[in-house]
């Protein structure tokens, strides 16, 4: 196991945690050690929820391992049903504890309890948190939706004339980059369509509401990873057919609505004339085409990452230079997506690889993660988060989507502010001999530490820099090169580099500099 700073994701039992705090009446019994309770504070503090996660943890230390640890989980088990009387128990080990090998699920099975258990089997050192959530909501959706199907091959019936459509949003989970709003904005616009939400699940579902799951006539399936292996089951179980299109951008969202429609059976016409997304004006702006061909690199999980730069190229006139996921249960989806941009997939859940990757691109904005934060505060770079794993700045009090029209609008704002934020820093670029301002300023969205120019401390800046027989660069060249607007250095120091390179040259010089600069305006 790989031991570092930062991780994409956590261990499986944090999935799990994810969709039982997202569900009411249901509770978690994890038979883990004293130290595993700090998966609490990204509920608490990150995601700024009012109560603590419904998890009840054995906390046994290590003097308990010379002892009866089984029957440690037993009392804990009863302790809860006690205490919270749910309506369903999930029961699990954390990666600690699947060491000691209690098995929790067979252990609650003879407990006689009078309450329905689930047991999760979630191998910590082979699957991370996004496989955990799905596998989690799998056997939720198992166990309480699946007693209700009716024998194979049994056709599905036909909705009665008299009733309205109505579907299951699958995937919302607590801890979610923008869910909660996410799951408004597509119940406005399913509503707008003439479609009644039947269930949304996991968030804000109770064991009662997923029994419920197959009176729908189909499932909208909003986060794939999350989602998709309950869909399929559901699709096995009750021949519900499930949406494959992500809404996120205004081609997206339109592409949306029109598979709604169709599993339906209602009109689209309405809702596509009154979109309401102001994203297609501002992206044709004479603010916006000046930053048409910006080189963006995006980096999250599978759902957002690959919507995100289909976005940014084909919305936007951005050009993609790097795309990449740590979600490797999706790494054939975006291996493909990247094919049509024309970039090779980066698939790993080490920032240090994404940091030497960004750093050798050198793009003009970076979207990503938390971590893709602060690798781009590190090399000086623009950056907007669109995929989790976040912070508590991205769960924000107000009504914040990215999917539907008004994420469209949300996810341009969010894209662009930080190239626009670049126009600010020019001006100030070129006021630079008043007495106010100074020449070694680092833009100010970029953080008070950031450097004007990137360093080159860090094996993965050093990437970015000449190597071999490359020409170098002169001291006074370097400085001149910092009164180059930020958002454009990157591409002045290559074009440069690749100018000297052309001529055998070995030092860039000022004048090459400037030779350079008038060689490709022409």
């Amino acid at each position: 196991m790989q031991l570092a700073v930062w991780t994409y994701e956590g261990p499986p039992h944090v999935g799990a945690m994810r969709v039982a705090t997202a569900m009411e009446r249901v509770h978690y019994v994890l038979h883990a050690p004293q130290g595993d309770t700090y998966a609490d504070l990204l509920f608490t503090m990150i995601e700024r929820r009012d109560r603590r996660p419904p998890v009840t943890y054995t906390t046994f230390q290590a003097r308990d391992l010379g002892g009866d640890t089984a029957e440690l989980f037993r009392a804990a088990l009863a302790e809860a049903q006690a205490r919270f009387r749910p309506e369903a128990i999930l029961v699990g080990a954390s990666c600690t504890a699947e060491l000691i090998q209690d098995d929790p699920g067979g252990l609650a099975r003879t407990a006689g309890l009078d309450v329905p258990i689930v047991p999760l089997e979630l191998p910590s050192y082979a699957k991370k948190e996004n496989w955990g959530a799905a596998e989690t909501f799998y056997q939720v959706v198992r166990a309480f939706a699946g007693p209700h199907a009716p024998p194979p091959g049994t056709p599905r019936p036909a909705r009665p004339a008299d009733r309205r459509p109505r579907c299951n949003i699958l995937g919302p989970t607590a801890l979610g980059f923008r869910h909660r709003d996410d799951v408004g904005e597509i119940a406005a616009l399913l509503a707008r369509l003439g479609i009644d939400l039947h269930v949304t699940a996991p968030l804000g579902a109770t064991p009662a509401d997923i029994a419920r799951l197959g009176e729908a006539d189909f499932n909208v399936v909003l986060y794939p990873e999350i989602a998709a292996p309950a869909a399929a089951f559901l699709a096995r179980a009750f021949g519900q057919r499930a949406t494959g299109t992500v809404p996120i951008g205004v081609g997206a969202t339109r592409a949306f609505v029109r598979e709604v429609a169709e599993l339906a059976g209602v009109d689209p016409a309405p809702v596509l004339e009154r979109a309401g997304s102001r994203l297609p004006w501002w992206s044709r702006s004479v603010d916006s085409t000046y930053l048409t061909g910006k080189r963006v690199f995006v980096f999250g999980d599978a759902t957002h990452a690959i919507a995100v730069a289909r976005v940014a190229a084909e919305e936007m006139g951005f050009t993609v230079v790097g795309l990449g996921t740590y979600s490797r249960e999706f790494a054939r989806e975006v291996r493909a997506a990247a094919e049509r941009h024309g970039v090779p997939a980066l698939i790993t859940d080490d920032y240090l690889e994404v940091e030497q990757a960004v750093a050798a691109l050198q793009p003009e904005l970076v979207l990503g993660t938390q971590m893709e934060r602060h690798i781009a505060k590190r090399l000086g770079l623009p950056c907007a988060v669109i995929s989790a794993p976040v912070h508590v700045q991205d769960f924000p009090a107000r009504h914040s989507p990215v999917m539907g029209f008004e994420g469209a609008n949300v996810l341009f704002d969010t894209i662009v502010h930080p190239l626009m934020m670049g126009l600010e820093e020019h001006l100030l670029a070129m006021f630079r001999d008043d007495f106010e301002f100074r020449d070694e300023a680092a833009p100010s969205h970029l953080g008070a530490t950031a450097a004007a120019a990137p360093a080159v401390s860090s094996p993965a800046v050093a990437a970015a820099a000449p190597a071999g027989d490359a020409p170098s660069w002169a001291a006074e060249a370097e400085r001149e090169l910092r009164k180059v607007p930020f958002f454009v250095r990157g591409r002045a120091r290559r074009n440069t580099e690749r100018y000297a390179a052309e001529r055998g040259l070995s030092t860039i010089t000022v004048e090459t500099l400037y030779d350079a600069k008038a060689h490709y305006a022409r």
